[in-house]
């Protein structure tokens, strides 16, 4: 990893002094008013932007010069960290090798644990001693007494600490996620209200290094052959165009015909073979997770009452905590859950919306 001033920018070092914080700026509008934010409430305020593989420097890219730009507007020294070979290492080959695997992988969460509160963070810890670190995320950092906790935004439909959980526990009390209070709306007024350039700038919903194009051609020569679509009992229904091409709950394009309509109840990469059911059969009340992160200074006990979420969208949902340390998570929850996918995270939250753990989800047998 190399981490220079962006070409034509102050190259002086910044002073990280206590007052000092990085705000990670992807050129969106989002950590863009995070700068400003910050800048306005008295900090000393220095831009990194991720270069990712896929992404340049020209104008309106994923990690381009919008963020230098809006840096240069607000007069704060702006730094590029090309992290092009971490991030292939780190995010895009688990991610292939996820899919080759029968799992569907969620990138932005493992960008999140690996890099921007990971391996990025030393970097930056080492370059300049230890470092305050910001992002434009929808979430909040609590403090209680001496302990920390992350929280879930206080707009449900913006809540991005799901993808956040794997953030290490140490770091919290250094992390500031200022948009976590507020709405999308309220972010944009606030961008308008600073005369951001990117202020009108559209919201991605594509995964970054995927640009617009389908995420699967990074699959592409390394996907499995086509193989059988079969039911529980092992009879052939069908054909599958690669596993690759298949998530677990997926009705859609499975070309089979059906009175009720098959779901992928799981796939099977040792015989190569997708696995199809009635929707019923999808339904989980016992999920396990493994490659655990615990937030919660002191681990709930088993049997505490929490509440799960096993995809991103949707609020948390009650549950019984079966066994939770490092290794694995695993929870009972009050109503059957649909097609927890293997690959995706099981997070779990108290009854105040702080994150206890999270983890990575593993197939269950068990169908309700």
């Amino acid at each position: 990893m190399n981490i220079r001033p962006s070409t034509g920018f102050s190259s002086s070092s910044p002073s990280f002094g206590q007052g000092t914080v990085v705000v990670l700026m992807s050129g969106g509008v989002d950590s863009s008013v995070t700068a400003w934010l910050l800048q306005k409430a008295g900090w000393h305020v220095v831009g990194v932007t991720m270069k990712i593989p896929g992404a340049d420097l020209s104008p309106g890219s994923c990690c381009g010069r919008d963020a230098a730009s809006v840096a240069l507007g607000l007069g704060i020294p702006h730094y590029t960290a090309f992290i092009e070979r971490e991030f292939e290492q780190l995010v895009i080959e688990p991610f292939v090798e996820s899919y080759l695997r029968g799992s569907t992988p969620n990138p932005c969460a493992d960008c999140n644990a690996l890099l921007k509160f990971g391996l990025l963070w030393d970097e930056l810890e080492d370059a300049f001693g230890e470092t305050r670190l910001a992002t434009g995320h929808y979430a909040r950092v609590e403090q209680e007494g001496e302990r920390f906790f992350l929280s879930r935004g206080k707009d449900p439909s913006k809540d991005q600490s799901y993808f956040l959980y794997g953030v290490a526990r140490r770091r919290l009390p250094r992390l500031l996620l200022p948009l976590g209070g507020y709405s999308k709306e309220d972010v944009r007024a606030l961008a308008r209200e600073a005369a951001l350039p990117v202020a009108e700038k559209s919201e991605s919903m594509e995964i970054c290094f995927a640009g617009e194009g389908d995420y699967r051609r990074l699959l592409d020569g390394r996907s499995l052959p086509p193989g059988l679509i079969v039911d529980e009992d092992g009879e052939p229904l069908g054909a599958h165009r690669g596993i690759a091409n298949y998530t677990v709950g997926q009705r859609k394009g499975l070309g089979i015909s059906s009175r009720d309509g098959l779901h992928v109840l799981r796939i099977d990469p040792g015989r190569n073979a997708v696995i199809v059911g009635p929707r019923e059969r999808a339904f989980r009340r016992r999920v396990r997770a493994s490659n655990v992160n615990i937030l919660f200074p002191e681990p709930p006990a088993k049997g505490a009452l929490l509440f799960g979420k096993t995809r991103s969208r949707g609020e948390p949902l009650p549950c019984d905590l079966l066994r939770m340390d490092e290794n694995v998570l695993e929870v009972l929850f009050h109503e059957p859950q649909f097609a927890p996918t293997p690959g995706q995270r099981l997070v779990l939250y108290d009854a105040g919306g702080r994150v206890a753990a999270g983890g990575v989800i593993e197939y269950s047998e068990e169908a309700e």
